[in-house]
């Protein structure tokens, strides 16, 4: 497969027609037509080959062609933190650097292939060394949020029998603290400045190892990731993914969605601990772009608007939290240097929010969705019709269909469950399983589908809108309510910078529906009996009477992950003493 490959490159290099354009209007450099056949591959046109490995099939063939003269104007990978520190790397120094970090995998550490690796540091260069080195070494990688307690540590050390761990100076300590009750764990890397004893220095490790080292040859369906869920219902599931399912399955997504060329400059926003960091690395990588990284401490907009203005970035990804935290500063104050494309994911998009955005900015905002399980599941692809409200339509090679708990396709228009087709056929872009939990793997699946958990239904033209998750959903007198609706509904009072939508016990109906939300300072001295009434009729003649809040509180912060998603089942727990 390999030899196959290579005599595409060497084509693609010597024929001066061996370069095809690009996607819509875009200007950037032409890229060689062995992309053309991976892409094809990504969109389920062809079949997945029988190896397949990211860091050699994809990364290192960029390196050749860097090396034959055929350069992207940017580099690969450009980190800067709040001091103005910066790194640099060309895919040929991604290489070198990535290379001499899978010999301290396999040297110092003794890692083989299959062995598990747990990976928690926050926005360091580091971490993309090592996630490219975990390919190399066939290791599999388990990204973990920098705010994991001792807890969480411990449940998924032990869960994973994770034989190595690299993390940083604030969280040794933790791992410290439970190492005696983790058996599996065998060595503990640490990415600092300084020494910490029962820690190897992965720092000046790599500057001692080699630059020399061999790719494992990895089967397209070998273990690559393991990804924790949420654990919003329960104890998080470890979602397995495959060389192929991220490696191969964000080529296509990162040209046709995230509208990617060799002359982007992709910022993502996002924790390393999530997996939207993957999606950013993979979806860039494999099209030749430039992954922008700035070490935030925290979410703030002026430092991200600042940013903008500041570095040549074409391409911005945050979550919705985000933008609505953007749109409420005077955006025309600012001059971005060259975005030119704005993505969102993660959570539901107030059509309020990407009017604000756009109407400032003149640019689209494109929405998004998928899971840890999959990757982009349906999404508005750039050049297309957006209808405001809607998540966009089914993205190939998925056949994506609203179902009800029978997994019986339901018609346009109805409710039910937004799931993926999985049989005769499992989309090569799937995870494998819920690894030890061939329980939970079966009740994802109805029939022929795998359900995603939440819910949707889509209209006559193909379009997907959002209603919530199962859990999310109240059900009040019968009448069931989607928690992102009412939420639109609120974002279009001047009133609400942000809001979040539960059910609340109530003794007549069962349930209903609760907002929190956080006032403009405008309207933070205003009578909160008076505000309330005032918010229930907006909503009234916005959405469907029956859906407005009959409960409101204030507050001065929603509760919210790392990554700015609304932590909507805290609020819930808490309505209903959990």
């Amino acid at each position: 497969m390999r030899l196959w490959l290579r005599g595409l490159v060497l084509q693609a290099l010597k024929s001066s027609q061996a370069f095809y354009g690009t996607y819509g209007q875009s200007t950037s450099p032409p890229v060689p037509k062995v992309m053309a056949t991976w892409e094809a591959i990504s969109l389920g046109k062809q079949s997945v080959p029988e190896y397949f490995n990211f860091a050699h099939d994809m990364l290192d063939l960029w390196s050749q062609l860097e090396k034959a003269g055929h350069r992207p104007p940017n580099p690969a990978f450009w980190w800067v933190n709040g001091t103005g520190a910066e790194v640099k790397w060309t895919f040929e120094e991604l290489g070198k650097q990535s290379r001499k970090a899978a010999n301290v995998l396999e040297g110092v550490c003794g890692l083989q292939p299959g062995d598990r690796m747990m990976l928690v540091l926050p926005r360091l260069p580091e971490w993309w060394l090592i996630i490219v080195a975990c390919m190399r070494t066939g290791v599999v990688m388990i990204p973990g949020i920098s705010q994991l307690t001792e807890k969480d540590l411990k449940y998924r050390l032990q869960a994973s029998r994770a034989k190595s761990i690299v993390t940083n100076d604030s969280l040794a300590p933790h791992v410290d603290a439970i190492s005696a009750d983790c058996p599996s764990l065998q060595t503990k890397l640490l990415v600092s400045d300084s020494k910490c004893p029962g820690w190897m220095n992965f720092r000046e490790l790599l500057q001692e190892a080699s630059s020399q080292h061999s790719c494992v040859r990895t089967k397209n369906q070998d273990p690559m990731a393991i990804y924790f869920t949420s654990g919003t219902t329960g104890a998080p599931k470890m979602a397995e993914h495959s060389q192929s399912s991220y490696g191969l399955g964000f080529m296509a997504s990162g040209r046709r969605w995230v509208a990617l060329t060799e002359s982007s400059v992709f910022w993502n926003t996002t924790d390393t601990g999530w997996v939207k960091a993957a999606w950013t690395l993979f979806s860039a990588w494999s099209n030749g772009a430039c992954v922008f990284v700035h070490e935030l401490p925290r979410v703030d907009a002026k430092t991200i608007l600042n940013t903008l203005c500041r570095f040549p970035i074409t391409t911005l990804c945050c979550v919705p939290t985000i933008f609505r935290l953007l749109v409420q500063e005077d955006l025309r104050r600012y001059k971005f240097q060259s975005l030119r494309h704005c993505l969102t994911g993660g959570e539901a998009l107030n059509p309020d929010v990407r009017d604000k955005w756009k109407s400032q900015t003149g640019l689209e905002l494109y929405e998004g969705y998928g899971q840890s399980e999959t990757v982009l599941i349906c999404a508005n692809i750039r050049g297309s019709t957006i209808k405001s409200g809607s998540m966009g339509k089914a993205c190939p090679p998925y056949d994506v269909q609203i179902v009800d708990d029978e997994g019986n396709v339901l018609p346009p228009g109805e409710e039910g469950n937004i799931a993926v087709r999985i049989r005769p056929t499992r989309p090569f872009c799937f995870f494998n399983c819920y690894l030890d939990s061939p329980e939970k793997t079966a009740a994802s699946e109805r029939g022929d589908f795998y359900i995603t958990g939440d819910r949707a239904h889509v209209d006559k033209d193909g379009y997907y809108w959002f209603i919530g998750r199962n859990d999310d959903v109240i059900n009040s007198s019968s009448y069931r309510i989607g928690p992102v609706e009412v939420e639109s509904a609120l974002a279009e009072h001047p009133a609400v910078v942000e809001s979040a939508v539960v059910s609340s016990p109530d003794p007549i109906r069962g349930e209903v529906v609760k907002a929190f939300i956080v006032l403009s300072p405008a309207y933070s001295s205003h009578d909160p009996e008076t505000l309330t009434k005032e918010l229930q009729e907006h909503v009234k003649r916005v959405t469907a009477p029956y859906k407005y809040p009959r409960k409101v509180a204030f507050v001065s912060e929603l509760p919210k992950t790392v990554s700015g998603k609304i932590q909507r089942s805290i609020l819930r727990n808490q309505e209903w003493g959990r």
